[in-house]
């Protein structure tokens, strides 16, 4: 006889004995129980003004929906159009239904095979499917409505309907319906305390867990990479890690994660480290860990995460190893501050920098995926709203549901499926640890990201100030690879493929399968997905990828053909020196927001930075003129200390007045902000 999972639930249920019905009814009256437990600890433990504002609609969403309703007023063929799609789709589902004619389902939230077999539950499906095809295109028949407000519809529409699907309610779900019989109703009680647990974790809100993560422990388990802290200072920590070749290439290769979540997914496991595959190639590895917003570092601005990050990080990387240039990695945002860095350090004449990689980062923001959504005044008004109530920092766990929201179906509605109606306890996962591990971001430097690049595009455009003067794209001059996923949602291709197009010199551009993570973090071992590779841009990126050609696996090796004449000449490997600091990953990986709130803070014991290998260039004569008040002495905070010391070679360079690593205030880009 089949296994229950594979039988109709009307077999299932007519093959239930008296005894089974009876232990059903008890775990529903305990399932009551629960339910009421569930309810009363909302409301003990939820403080009902949290999280809200004095405003019901806070992003405009009634605003755009009453703009929406005007468009299709004014349109009413387009309309009637739409709603005779709708009535001839509905007469073909009864067709269908009537005769018995039976489809497959191609959204994979409809694979129970009771989607498909069961009439009743067949006829939900489609007409799911068709009433969701209709609510999208009437969005298609309003002409008028402006980009932004389309974009806000779409999402909100898409949000909604799916949000309606039938699987996301016990009664309409099958498999959460068989799970039920299977169990005696015991799935049904054991959803309902994961549920609690879950109001626990967040204070009175539904803090969907998505991994278990007990298992997991930074340090032990992930971001294992061997290596040491050699810098910290209140922004950032500078991580080096040891060698794994008798000699290693003379220029490091410095990597600027995002802010927005944790370095370590470039070192979740031995078996798909970024990090140690890197090093197993001979190079010298640095990594930026970013602190997260804290009573320390809320007022930060993206001026101080260039100069107390970006900065600092390339003063130390070139002082501790000697070298005359690096080569740079950008991650995400952590690619938008370094396209920023890189177009002042064009202006000034500073030429520290051999090449850049940019792995799934924005620059061109004229249309860049849903995010956009969040960018429009109401939307941005509502932001501002969150950080000043916030003290100046946006949460971290607004920034993650945020980020989940983008792709509700997949992390979201699955997990409340699985824990919540089928009762199950969510597995230990490596990545949707990582994931669940969010930061806090400062206020001011969450507000740039949105007003001033996805808002307004003025990286692209040559209009983002850095330093208070303008920076331009095109200024940067400098062997480029500029990596996109096809499938990022976050950061789609397309935009990053507009971004390739700004800069001034060379561009590599290499399209890769999957999407913002798994897109990015492959490992050749692994054998997963193609990349697609094309001598020079093409005008579009659609013609780009037409006359492409596919590789199968991970474009890791051919991104390693384009940097390895970049790195340099060999030479013999020598141990990480300890500055006294502690081993990598270091301690501002491992500040959870849940520490953040009790007050709890990372090692305070700031590094003076090492005196520059070799000063930078003299600022050109048109940044020179515009430049503000007279920056005071470099070696003013320019010392160096115990805990950093460098290899010298500066008698065998030209002195400058300024080095690079200095902002507009004349500090040292490296010195600890006051």
């Amino acid at each position: 006889m089949s296994e229950p999972e594979n039988r109709t639930l009307n077999a299932i249920l007519a093959d239930q004995s008296p005894e089974q019905l009876q232990a059903i009814g008890q775990a529903l009256a305990e399932a009551a129980i629960e339910s009421q437990a569930l309810l009363n600890e909302v409301l003990a433990t939820a403080n009902p003004g949290e999280g809200l504002t004095s405003n019901p609609d806070p992003f405009g969403v009634g605003n755009t929906y009453g703009r929406l309703g005007q468009s299709l007023a004014s349109n009413p063929q387009a309309l009637l159009n739409a709603n005779l799609e709708l009535w001839t789709g509905w007469i073909s589902l009864w067709k269908d239904f009537t005769l018995g004619q039976i489809s497959g389902a191609q959204d994979k939230r409809f694979s129970d095979p009771e989607w498909s077999s069961n009439p009743a539950f067949e006829f939900m499906r489609k007409a799911y499917e068709l009433n969701s095809s209709w609510m999208m295109s009437l969005l298609d028949a309003a002409p008028d409505l402006s980009p932004s407000d389309k974009r806000k519809a779409q999402f909100y529409t898409r949000q909604t309907i799916d949000a309606l699907s039938p699987t996301n309610f016990f009664a309409t779900n099958p498999a959460a319906l068989r799970a039920m019989l299977k169990t005696g109703g015991q799935s049904l009680v054991d959803g309902l305390r994961n549920a609690r647990a879950d109001i626990a974790k967040g204070g009175g809100r539904l803090s969907i867990s998505q991994s278990d993560e007990t298992p997991f422990e930074i340090g032990k388990n992930v971001a294992t990479a061997a290596g040491k802290v050699v810098f910290r200072n209140k922004l950032i920590e500078l991580l080096r890690f040891e060698p794994t070749t008798e000699k290693v290439f003379e220029r490091p290769l410095l990597i600027f994660p995002p802010w927005i979540n944790k370095y370590y997914i470039m070192d979740l496991r031995e078996e798909n480290s970024l990090i140690r595959w890197l090093v197993d190639k001979g190079l010298t590895v640095f990594v930026v860990s970013w602190r997260s917003a804290d009573a320390v570092t809320r007022d930060f601005t993206w001026d101080d995460y260039i100069e107390h990050g970006a900065f600092a990080a390339m003063n130390e990387a070139l002082a501790q190893t000697g070298a005359d240039k690096l080569n740079a990695i950008g991650y995400c945002i952590g690619g938008s501050l370094l396209t920023g860095a890189l177009g002042h350090m064009a202006k000034t004449g500073d030429e520290r920098v051999a090449s850049a990689t940019f792995f799934a980062s924005q620059s061109d923001f004229s249309d860049a995926g849903d995010l956009m959504v969040f960018t429009d005044p109401e939307s941005l008004g509502s932001i501002d709203t969150v950080i000043d109530e916030n003290d100046g920092i946006m949460p971290g766990e607004m920034m993650g549901q945020t980020f989940n929201w983008l792709r509700p179906v997949d992390l979201v509605w699955r997990y409340v499926v699985d824990n919540y109606m089928m009762g199950k306890k969510p597995r230990p996962f490596d990545l949707l640890f990582w994931n669940a591990d969010q930061t806090n971001i400062p206020g001011e430097t969450h507000r740039t990201y949105l007003k001033n690049l996805y808002g307004k595009n003025e990286l692209s455009e040559g209009r983002f100030k850095v330093f208070g003067e303008p920076v331009s794209m095109g200024d940067i001059s400098i062997p480029v690879t500029i990596q996109a996923s096809r499938e990022d949602h976050i950061c789609p291709w397309h935009s990053i493929y507009r971004g390739a197009q700004k800069y001034g010199g060379d561009v590599n551009f290499i399209l890769a399968g999957s999407g913002h993570i798994a897109g990015v973090i492959n490992h050749p071992s692994a054998e997963k997905y193609q990349h697609w590779t094309n001598e020079g841009l093409a005008k579009t990126p659609e013609a780009w990828l037409s006359g492409a050609d596919e590789t199968k696996g991970s474009w890791w090796p051919t991104w390693w053909e384009w940097l390895e004449p970049k790195a340099g000449d060999l030479q013999p490997a020598e141990p990480v020196e300890d500055k006294g600091l502690g081993d990598a990953p270091g301690t501002y990986v491992k500040m959870r927001l849940s520490d953040i709130a009790q007050g709890k803070m990372p090692a305070t014991e700031y590094s003076m930075p090492s005196k520059p290998d070799r000063p930078a260039p003299k600022p050109k004569a048109a940044a020179k003129k515009a430049a503000s008040p007279k920056p005071k002495p470099a070696t003013a905070k320019a010392k160096t200390s115990s805990t950093t010391s460098a290899k010298s070679k500066a008698g065998a360079k030209k002195p400058a007045k300024k080095t690079a690593s200095q902002g507009k205030s004349g500090r040292s880009a490296s010195s600890p902000k006051a």
